[in-house]
């Protein structure tokens, strides 16, 4: 359930590689793109400080903004939601819960929370796991097939690959900066 949130198509992940154009990229993207914050670089007090001025611009922008950290933290950062695997953002907490998965076992951790979307990753080749298997369209599908909420394909993504892959949910880290 989505708890009077949208679900948007478009995902902006934050990343350190990314980071310097972030504020740019978030006032570019379509109203409604929604907004991954992970920063996992960062120690906490900076990586709550720089939260709350990338979360400013992206609701000045009418994206949604979905933290990676805890229930505790989304509701006292001020975030639409939480991102990570099933087993950390658990059952309901009134949130929009997007959980991650990379295989079979990622899509029914997802499913047996409720999750109200899953990342579905690698699907191509990235910068940030060159060397990674990538699932590649059909193994992508087969997969997302299993999901009993909305798939949001991640992991070399950008418009043309959408495209290709005829996906209406994708994110991306580095595709969209």
């Amino acid at each position: 359930m989505l708890r009077n949130h949208t679900l948007p198509q478009l995902w902006l992940l934050s990343d350190a590689r990314n980071d310097a154009l972030l504020e740019q990229a978030l006032r570019s993207l379509p109203e409604g793109t929604g907004f991954v914050y992970r920063h996992y670089h960062l120690a906490p007090e900076p990586r709550r400080a720089r939260f709350a001025v990338l979360a400013g611009i992206a609701r000045e922008q009418g994206h949604r903004v979905v933290l990676s950290g805890s229930a505790g933290e989304a509701r006292e950062w001020g975030a639409h939601g939480l991102y990570g695997p099933a087993r950390r953002i658990g059952p309901g907490n009134g949130r929009l819960r997007i959980a991650t998965a990379h295989d079979a076992r990622g899509i029914e951790a997802a499913n047996a929370i409720g999750a109200d979307a899953v990342t579905l990753s690698p699907v191509f080749p990235t910068r940030s796991h060159p060397d990674a298997p990538t699932l590649g369209p059909i193994r992508f599908r087969a997969l997302a097939a299993r999901a009993q909420m909305p798939v949001i394909a991640l992991g070399g993504m950008t418009a043309q690959r959408a495209r290709e892959l005829d996906w209406p949910r994708w994110a991306a880290i580095d595709g969209l900066v």
